[in-house]
């Protein structure tokens, strides 16, 4: 081998070391990467439990709750009670 070679090869053997350098890098950074997508995934999962958790409460809440037409026939059951006491007691 002559100098020109030599030097060649040296300088292939850098890229080489180089290049299996950057490439555990890389891989370093990926499995970072994916462990910070699976962190936000199980965080947008906790979220979605709790607002489906809300969601159902609302329903359950909304399906107790008069309408508006109940609570206007409850007003005027009231107010006939009321018309009602006030006529016994005079």
């Amino acid at each position: 081998m002559d100098g020109t070679q030599k030097i060649l090869r040296t300088i292939m053997n850098g890229q080489s070391s180089m290049k299996s350098e950057l490439l555990g890098k890389m891989t370093k950074l990926e499995k970072k990467v994916d462990d910070g997508f699976e962190k936000v995934n199980e965080r947008f999962n906790d979220a979605i439990k709790r607002i489906d958790k809300i969601g159902l409460q609302v329903a359950k809440l909304e399906d107790d709750a008069p309408t508006v037409e109940e609570f206007d026939n409850l007003v005027k059951k009231v107010e006939k009670v009321q018309q009602n006491l006030t006529s016994n007691f005079s």
